[in-house]
């Protein structure tokens, strides 16, 4: 009886220390997830108090709106033309980065990572003078002797997208960098030692050893970049807000002038949790796909 009185005890204890943050994560949590997934079947609207169940018009709309299916193609064609760039680019350094025969290491680790700590309007507002019409990317077309686009190559329909995906995978680089780096020095260097009295080059190493011992390092970058690509909204809501003509329209992009400035809630509800769905649905099957054992 005693033992039972301690343990209610402690475990009272232990619930009155946890009790702050479990508030506070109930209140700025779990309560707007589960609002926002209420209000999602609704027409609620931030200029009237007055709301009315609609069930799934709201997710039958988002299908039906051409800017939300421009939005949701812009968003996937970011993400397709980023990650497999930034993936591929942030392993190559992290293995030259973790070599042997590279000097300063830890000033091209510093150099690298600094994009990621400085914040991304700053990021797009400096990118924004580099694709002016007269910034450093027409410097260089006019210096190799092309035509340079007449306008600011954000003001452009066909070029937009394009240079706000270089901009990204520029400035997302030194962070999975650095989440590389630390899969390959977890590594153990007997597995190298042992492959190189086999005979195995550098090569085969890399593609027997590195590559197939990185893959949860692999998968963790993948999907948190595919996560965050998916939810990019900083980068167009200051330099083009998702213009010309939409070319550079994306789903958080359009979900922010939805609920905040056509204060169409229970439609921007529907779409976050649109979004959501795929981005739950993307992650599970590369999970499923880089977790095989026949990768």
């Amino acid at each position: 009886m005693v033992s039972l009185k301690k343990k209610v005890r402690y475990n009272l204890e232990t619930f009155l220390l946890l009790s702050p943050f479990l508030i506070l994560f109930a209140v700025f949590g779990i309560f707007p997830i589960v609002y926002s997934f209420f209000m999602s079947f609704t027409d609620y609207s931030a200029l009237s108090p007055e709301f009315n169940f609609v069930g799934l018009k709201n997710y039958i709309k988002a299908f039906q709106d051409e800017v939300f299916l421009v939005a949701l193609k812009n968003t996937v064609i970011f993400v397709v033309g980023t990650i497999p760039f930034t993936t591929v680019f942030s392993l190559l350094l992290a293995v030259l980065i973790n070599s042997k025969f590279l000097p300063l290491k830890d000033l091209f680790k510093a150099g690298f990572f600094l994009p990621s700590v400085i914040s991304m309007v700053v990021i797009s507002t400096t990118w924004m003078y580099l694709y002016s019409a007269d910034g450093f990317f027409n410097k260089m077309l006019e210096f190799f002797g092309q035509n340079p686009i007449p306008t600011s190559w954000l003001a452009n329909t066909k070029t937009a997208l394009l240079s706000i995906m270089i901009m990204d995978i520029w400035a997302a680089i030194g962070y999975y960098t650095i989440l590389f780096l630390a899969g390959l020095q977890s590594i153990p260097q007997q597995l190298y030692e042992a492959a190189a009295i086999d005979g195995a080059n550098k090569t085969k190493m890399f593609f027997k050893i590195t590559l197939p011992l990185l893959k949860p390092t692999m998968y963790f970058v993948i999907a948190l970049n595919t996560i965050r690509s998916f939810q990019i909204f900083s980068e167009i809501f200051t330099m083009t807000g998702g213009g010309p003509m939409n070319a550079t329209q994306t789903i958080v992009h359009y979900l922010y002038i939805v609920g905040f400035r056509n204060f169409e809630m229970g439609y921007a509800s529907a779409i976050a949790y649109i979004l959501v769905l795929i981005i739950l649905t993307i992650t599970l099957l590369q999970g499923k796909l880089l977790r095989s054992e026949n990768l």
